[in-house]
């Protein structure tokens, strides 16, 4: 039994990555990660995605592109407000202005920055840089 799926995909996305692989596949599959992956994607870290169905709990195949350095879930989840993501910064990215810390919010799950720029705090789910 899996207790966290976010962090067992992000363990297997980094370590294939390490490693040099062109995919890697994530199993089991949940709507936050679909999420986590989007914005991953959408920001460059990683390649496509697509979700194939195997009729017991769908796994996940992740094109990687060789640009995660470090990437993680953050547990506990702790629940940030709109001033205080610079803390968080400070402990799970290298720099400021590098990297990402994917956030949950009532808007839905975005990055730290956008969530700065529209002013509303959340629980912090993973970071990447």
């Amino acid at each position: 039994m899996m207790n966290d799926t976010i962090a067992s995909a992000l363990s297997n996305i980094l370590n294939a990555d390490k490693v040099g692989k062109e995919f890697c596949l994530v199993k089991p599959y949940s709507k936050m990660l679909k999420e986590v992956l989007t914005i991953m994607n959408n920001k460059g870290y990683i390649g496509s995605f697509e979700v194939i169905n195997d009729g017991r709990g769908d796994i996940v195949k992740v094109n990687l592109v060789g640009k995660v350095n470090k990437c993680g879930a953050i547990k506990p989840r702790f629940s940030v407000t709109m001033d205080g993501f610079e803390k968080f910064e400070k402990r799970y990215l290298p720099a400021k202005g590098f990297g990402i810390i994917i956030v949950s919010t009532s808007k839905g799950v975005m990055t730290h920055v956008e969530s700065i720029e529209k002013k509303i705090g959340g629980k912090l789910i993973a970071y990447i840089y």
